[in-house]
């Protein structure tokens, strides 16, 4: 009885707790109960409070919940529709968690209050609900970075009250359309980075009369910029990059008189720029980089009175800069590279402007450099690249505190450098090369704490190179070859840790090589070729641990090699045309190094062509030809006996597996010319061409001539199963749910499958070359020329793109790689293994859909590691990490690189030392700007932020494009022209775009 008591009391206290809690309080936990908070962020939602106003992410007026704010608190689930019972609730957002499944129509009923709704940046997929439309006082929609699918509804032409509607990084499908027009309220409007088909921008936008934000970037827009947007007098900020938009750019753009920033950057634009941007008393920022934009620049384009940014790179602009440039009162950036301008720069530029980026590259600008150009003292960067400045660098410059990078290589430059200039204290790059200035390195440069690179190459310096240099503890590349350098190197370049290169070739330096090297731990170059060293090779040489490129030729050297020598991995050594003496360490009697020391008649010992042939050599023939011919006997032997013991299994084998044919069912994907029994006979470990994570494969010659490869997924016998630790039916029925219904000449072809209850075969296409993955990093790495590699690269494109917009529903490889890359006889590459993949719509759906890690080491996205969510952009990052492969020839993964994977290490070695240094030195450089581009194409799709990405459609334009433009004659190309996608060598012109 007392227990029963008990028990009725807790019933009674529960039931009054329950009731204490108001009704608003139950619709919350009743949301709460549909999703998964592993952080515990709502373990204060108590259903003993009364109210939940003091509950985290809510917020209540008048007692009553307005706001509901789950702001990236790791929740996982669907969307909770009892949130909408909520009668006063306005504001709701739950953006940066893991809402999943669709959204239905019935979930957002009521929500008669709601004006703030952001579900940005979750795992949405389905349709855009009708619903949202409907809600009478929504005011503003963000569904940004989800995968909503389809086209945009034609409800959501007719919100009644919607200010502000960003569908951001969706899979968004058909066009743009005209009825989003009738929005006259509208104030923000942000579609970019969808898979759109090709269309238009709808005239229609001109009629949104309040808009101040229109954001339309990377939505594949083709045609020209319609004129109407020109009557959108309160927009502000206007974003068309990153399509495929033609035409001129119309004139009435000039009449936004509100407008702040214009982005029409990396379309097709050409014709000329309009004439009066000037009159804009509010145009802060313009970029119409990386079109084809011709003409001069308008007179009046820095008369606007706030102008801080003109970015026009990487078009065809000519004639010379408006003098009104420097008039400018308010200019910050100015990049105009890789156009056809000449002339010389006004005088009195930078005097007026507080100058912070000065990057007129690649163009034919010619007088002298302005005295005036850091007159404000804010200057950071001056990168006047390939151009035809003359005279002396001005006095000025050596004041100009501010600067971190100055770049003035290829221009005819003389006279010397201002002592003060070697001296600034916030110069970290110095790059002079290719110029004809005098004089020598000044002391002072111990000042210059921060300076990490100075390439001073092919110039007339002369002197001694200062003590001072050994301060510079950050220096990473001393380049100055071709000088007139002279006297010994200076000790104290010994205490240089980070130094990685140090080139001094060609100069009239003396003395003996520096001993005390230890520091060196980072140098992986080393050319002090074409002095007048002389003395001992200092063994430390030897010790040195990623030195890779040695060049001592042409020196005074005498004495031996240090046999310490051997340690290196050298890609590069020579020591020729120098008096070394001694045997040759017996590592270096290939035939590999013989040019590496010739001219040097005092070596000896075994080097054929340097050394004399030894008299006993005749004596030893006979002895030599004896062991030949025993080793051949034996050898023969050995091998009519291996060839009795495969007969012999061979027929076992045949004989176990007559029994076990019956039992296979047989999956056609194709009209075939062969059975299933065939390939049973070819499953022989004689025939194995390759093993991966997913199964064993091999090659099979069926009857018919014709030949196939077949995969045996592991742990399909009984033996395997108790090795494996995954489920081989998720993966087997993934790969032929995938490629059985995919027809496209850069897909693998699945012929068909085998299967039986403990065994499963996939029979593909044959493809003779292997995977781009083990001929690239293998030996035969050589035969990838860079055409064959462009070609590879375009191909691939071309089959991810069939699988991101040509299938329905779209499908996400999710391990695209290089190993995952066949060629064919060709070398015509088509992409295979679709163990993992999935459907765009699937992905979300809860936990089982995530069950595959997606994805391998080195090509992995890296959102995937703390949202792990899977798209098409998640494809994009891995395949611009197939394309660094191609131009690198580097893993994407390798001791070589530290910490850091292939995309970090290429975005590093291009700032530091330039995009040639990141360029497999396999590959011919005749190629070379083809090779700049499309790394910098690489370096596009492996962007950290998604939404930076392009999609796989465009980035085949791109690749298309790229060989489009190689094929004019040279005459119509200027040398070193900078590519439209990254800059030159990543530090020249800033970032990707």
């Amino acid at each position: 009885m007392a227990l029963a008591a008990a028990v009725v009391v807790f019933l009674l206290q529960l039931c009054r707790f329950s009731l204490s809690l108001n009704q608003e309080g139950r619709y919350l936990l009743e949301a709460e109960r549909g999703l998964v908070d592993p952080s515990g962020a709502l373990s204060d939602w108590n259903p003993r409070d009364s109210t939940p106003c003091n509950w985290t992410g809510i917020t209540c007026s008048d007692g009553t919940v307005t706001a509901v704010d789950l702001t990236d608190r790791g929740l996982t689930g669907p969307f909770p529709a009892s949130l909408c019972r909520l009668p006063n609730l306005a504001f709701l957002s739950l953006s940066a968690n893991y809402i999943n499944s669709s959204l239905p129509d019935s979930a957002l009923v009521p929500c008669d209050a709601l004006a703030h709704l952001d579900l940005s940046q979750n795992l949405l997929v389905g349709s855009l609900p009708d619903a949202l439309a409907a809600l009478p006082a929504l005011t503003y929609l963000d569904l940004t970075g989800n995968n909503f699918t389809g086209p945009i509804p034609p409800s959501f032409g007719r919100f009644p009250r919607i200010r502000a509607l960003s569908l951001v990084a969706n899979l968004l499908t058909s066009t743009v359309p005209a009825f989003l027009g009738n929005l006259t309220t509208l104030r923000q409007l942000n579609l970019s980075y969808n898979p759109f088909a090709p269309g238009e921008i709808p005239p229609s936008l001109g009629n949104l009369s309040s808009l101040e934000v229109l954001w339309l970037a990377g939505c594949n827009l083709v045609g020209d910029i319609p004129p109407s947007l020109g009557q959108l007098s309160e927009l502000a900020d206007l974003d068309l990059s990153t399509n495929a938009l033609s035409g001129r750019i119309p004139e009435s753009i000039v009449n936004l008189s509100s407008i702040v920033q214009i982005e029409l950057y990396n379309n097709s634009l050409s014709g000329p720029i309009p004439l009066g941007f000037g009159k804009s008393g509010s145009l802060l920022q313009i970029d119409a980089s990386m079109n084809q934009l011709e003409g001069p620049l308008p007179e009046d384009l820095f008369d606007a009175p706030l102008l801080e940014s003109v970015h026009f790179y990487s078009n065809r602009l000519i004639g010379a800069i408006p003098a009104s440039v420097s008039r400018s009162t308010s200019l910050i950036e100015l990049r105009l590279f890789a156009n056809r301008l000449n002339g010389s720069l006004p005088s009195d530029l930078g005097k007026n402007s507080p100058l912070m980026l000065l990057d007129l590259s690649d163009n034919m600008l010619s007088g002298e450099i302005p005295g005036s150009i850091c007159d404000r003292g804010v200057l950071e960067e001056l990168l006047l690249i390939d151009n035809l400045f003359s005279g002396g660098l001005p006095v000025g410059l050596s004041r100009c505190q501010t600067l971190t990078r100055v770049r003035l290589r290829n221009n005819q430059l003389s006279g010397e450098v201002p002592a003060g200039f070697w001296g600034l204290p916030h110069l970290w790059l110095l790059e002079l090369r290719g110029n004809s200035l005098s004089g020598g390195i000044s002391p002072l440069i111990s000042g210059a704490a921060n300076l990490s690179k100075i390439v001073i190459d092919d110039n007339r310096f002369t002197g001694s190179i200062p003590s001072e240099m050994g301060a510079l503890s950050k220096l990473y590349e001393f380049s100055a070859s071709n000088n007139q350098f002279s006297g010994p190197l200076p000790a104290s370049l010994g205490n240089l840790e980070e130094l990685g290169q140090l080139d001094l070739h060609r100069n009239l330096l003396s003395g003996e090589l520096l001993r005390g090297i230890h520091s060196w731990k980072k140098l992986s170059e080393l050319n002090l070729a074409d002095n007048k060293f002389t003395g001992r090779i200092p063994p430390e040489l030897g010790d040195l641990p990623v030195l890779n490129y040695l060049d001592l030729s042409g020196n005074l050297l005498t004495g031996s090699i240090p046999i310490q020598l051997q340690n290196l991995k050298l890609n590069e050594f020579n020591l020729s045309n120098n008096d070394l003496s001694g045997a040759v360490p017996p590592l270096f009697l290939r035939d590999v190094y013989r040019n590496s020391f010739l001219g040097n008649p005092g070596l000896c010992d075994g080097m054929p062509g340097l050394c004399p042939v030894s008299r006993s050599t005749g004596d030893q023939r006979g002895y030599i030809w004896l062991l030949r011919s025993i080793f051949i006997l034996a050898s023969l032997v050995f091998a009519v006996g291996v060839a009795w013991f495969v007969w012999r299994h061979r027929k076992y084998k045949q004989a176990k597996q007559g029994t076990e044919k019956s039992k296979w069912t047989l999956t056609s994907f194709h009209k075939l010319g062969f059975s299933e029994y065939e390939i049973l006979d070819c499953l022989d470990e004689d025939n194995v061409i390759g093993s991966g994570g997913s199964g064993k494969v091999y090659k099979a010659v069926l009857s018919n001539g014709e030949t196939v490869a077949v995969k045996k997924l592991w742990g399909t016998s009984k033996k395997d199963v108790e090795n494996v630790n995954h489920s081989v039916d998720d993966g087997f029925e993934a790969e032929v749910a995938t490629l059985g219904k995919i027809r496209h000449k850069n897909i693998v072809k699945l012929w068909c499958c085998c299967t039986t209850k403990d065994c499963k075969l996939l029979v593909y296409e044959y493809m003779p070359h292997g995977s781009l993955g083990d001929l690239l990093h293998g030996s035969k790495g050589g035969l990838l020329d860079w055409p064959t590699r462009y070609k590879i690269a375009l191909d691939a494109a071309e089959g991810l793109s069939y699988l991101h917009h040509d299938c329905m529903p779209p499908i996400v490889h999710r391990d695209v790689k290089s190993n995952n890359i066949l060629l064919d006889g060709e070398y015509g590459a088509k992409v295979a293994d679709f163990g993992v993949a999935k459907a765009v719509e699937m992905i979300g759906r809860g936990p089982k859909s995530m069950s595959v890690i997606a994805g391998s080491c080195g090509y992995i996205a890296p959102e995937y590691a703390y949202t792990l969510r899977v798209n098409e952009k998640s494809d994009i990052y891995s395949f611009g990490v197939v394309i660094l492969e191609l131009v690198t020839g580097k893993l994407p993964v390798d001791p070589e690189f530290g910490e850091k994977d292939l995309v970090k290490w290429v975005s590093c070695t291009m700032e530091q030392k330039g995009t040639d240094h990141v360029i497999d030195p396999k590959l011919d450089m005749h190629h070379r700007e083809e090779m700049r581009r499309v790394l910098g194409i690489g370096l596009l799709c492996t962007s950290s932020l998604p939404i930076n990405r392009p999609s796989m459609r465009r980035v085949v334009k791109m690749l298309q494009e790229v060989g489009a433009e190689s094929k004019p004659t040279k005459a119509e190309k200027k040398d070193g022209q900078l590519s439209p996608y990254y800059c030159e060598d990543g530090s020249d012109h800033g970032s990707i775009v």
